[in-house]
């Protein structure tokens, strides 16, 4: 079922709990390479999912497999293949950063020599020279999630799995981490990312799926996305209230608004309604229209058009991550 070119392929994905079904016959499929955001409110069952794939939690029903192993039948080659980020730190408080490393290369039978040069490539590469030889329970917030991302890949894993790695982060932290995993992925490492946050969903993913009472309701690119809402729309800044006007005659959709001298239509993300817009004003005066601007819905309306409330509705799950 799965490809060279697909880090996870998922068919008829089912789990339930005491009686609720959590995970309700979900497909996927992830490219190598890429960034998956899966989105949705507490209790939509994006951590069970994250479970799931990641060997944690056998499911109930479907077919599975990551990296190109069945996660029922082969898992100890799925967890040699992956790396997992909680929602919680692994870090160990009690130890130093660079023995927080060390412990995990140890734990990775890697051998003195590559564990001492993966340790120091990984404090170097996430910031943390100078807090090596510090405890962890001294370090900010961010700088244990960056920590807790490093002993992720000390074994070298393709596909990473964050269950929302930046909850409780500043902005400058999220925006550390976010780059980060874009450098992660320009090495070829597949992230499947748990998100409550639209906006990283936005800066990192590919693709991402809308998770809503188990179900998948929704897929593909942000942009993509977007476009499945109502409420785009183009706004074209006339000189006057003549101008105004005229735009009116020439374009029969548009809603003219002479006291702010603008001129709104319906617009759908796409580029061939760009172009027929453009195409209907063609030969009008330079000085008639003076400013063009785009407005799509953004992340949080495709939420909330498509589950009805906002991704940190707590009364799903009572407040526990499923």
């Amino acid at each position: 079922m799965t490809t060279r070119t697909s880090a996870i392929e998922v068919v008829g994905l089912r789990k339930a709990f005491g009686g609720r079904e959590v995970v309700a016959g979900v497909d996927l499929t992830v490219p190598a390479g890429t960034v998956y955001a899966l989105l949705g409110p507490n209790g939509a069952g994006k951590t069970t999912t994250v479970r799931i794939l990641s060997t944690l939690l056998p499911a109930d029903a479907g077919e599975v497999r990551v990296a190109g192993y069945d996660v029922r039948r082969e898992a100890d080659q799925v967890r040699a293949s992956i790396g997992v980020t909680g929602q919680f730190s692994a870090v160990d408080e009690l130890l130093t950063g660079r023995e927080n490393l060390r412990l995990m290369a140890d734990l990775g039978h890697l051998g003195r020599r590559g564990a001492r040069d993966m340790v120091g490539q990984l404090l170097e590469r996430f910031g943390l020279v100078e807090a090596a030889d510090r405890r962890a329970a001294t370090y900010s917030g961010g700088m244990k999630r960056r920590l807790d991302l490093a002993m992720t890949l000390v074994p070298g894993p393709r596909l990473i799995f964050l269950d929302e790695p930046t909850t409780g982060l500043d902005p400058r932290s999220r925006r550390d981490l976010w780059e980060i995993v874009r450098e992660l992925v320009a090495d070829g490492v597949t992230v499947f990312l748990t998100t409550q946050y639209l906006e990283e969903a936005d800066q990192l993913a590919d693709r991402m799926g809308v998770l809503d009472g188990g179900r998948l309701v929704a897929e593909g690119t942000a942009a993509e996305l977007k476009r499945r809402v109502p409420g785009g729309h183009i706004e074209l800044q006339a000189a006057d209230s003549e101008a105004v006007a005229e735009l009116a005659r020439r374009l029969p959709r548009a809603s003219p608004n002479p006291g702010a001298l603008t001129v709104t239509l319906p617009h759908d993300g796409s580029l061939t309604a760009l172009r027929r817009l453009l195409d209907g004003i063609d030969g009008i005066d330079d000085r008639v229209v003076t400013g063009l601007a785009v407005h799509t819905p953004d992340l949080d309306d495709v939420f909330m058009a498509l589950t009805g409330r906002p991704t940190t509705d707590e009364r799903a799950s009572g407040g526990v991550p499923v």
